[in-house]
């Protein structure tokens, strides 16, 4: 700010002060100030999936990794990643924050829903989401073609840090969990 501006601010504070000489402030009203504090917001959705996990491992009939033997699940751990965190997601540490359902769609329809959905995920920094891509069942010889599909597209992006197939009860080999790079929430601008 120049001088000359400085001194027009002043003088015109000056003005005002002169104008509004003779005006009398209205009367504050008498009433008492009831705000009470809001409550603080409950995360339902992560309670009732941290409550599933926890059923889940409980319950002797169905481990966590049951039904990862036959060689057909879709399981990605990048590079230089500890083992574990394959394991966590199997096992739902990470609460799923949003799913893509690309089940009934075409190779050529999916793939642009899928980057565009993984680039949603990636702006508002979402870690962990399911991605449904079917079993195959209504497609020819009943083959799951978008799995595959979906599972090399997905070792191709730079934020897609692991994948396995989820649980039986997020959709079994119909749907893959993902977990991507953390960071910070951007402005979608």
């Amino acid at each position: 700010m120049t001088k000359h501006a400085k001194k027009s601010g002043h003088e015109e504070a000056d003005l005002l002060r002169a104008l509004l000489a003779d005006v009398t402030p209205l009367p504050r009203p008498n009433k008492a100030q009831t705000g009470r504090p809001r409550p603080r917001p409950v995360p339902t959705q992560r309670l009732r999936d941290d409550r599933a996990v926890l059923a889940d491992s409980l319950h002797p009939l169905a481990p966590w990794d049951s039904g990862f033997e036959t060689g057909e699940e879709l399981i990605f751990l990048r590079k230089g990643l500890p083992s574990d965190t394959l394991r966590k997601l199997r096992r739902g540490h990470w609460v799923i924050q949003d799913e893509l359902d690309l089940h009934g769609l075409t190779s050529l329809e999916t793939r642009p829903l899928l980057a565009e959905f993984l680039n949603y995920c990636v702006r508002r920094g979402l870690r962990c989401v399911r991605i449904i891509h079917g079993k195959g069942l209504r497609s020819k010889n009943r083959e799951p073609v978008l799995k595959h599909k979906v599972a090399n597209w997905l070792m191709r992006r730079d934020e897609i840090l692991a994948f396995c197939q989820a649980r039986a009860t997020e959709g079994g080999s119909g749907a893959v969990v993902v977990l991507l790079k953390g960071g910070r929430m951007k402005d979608e601008g």
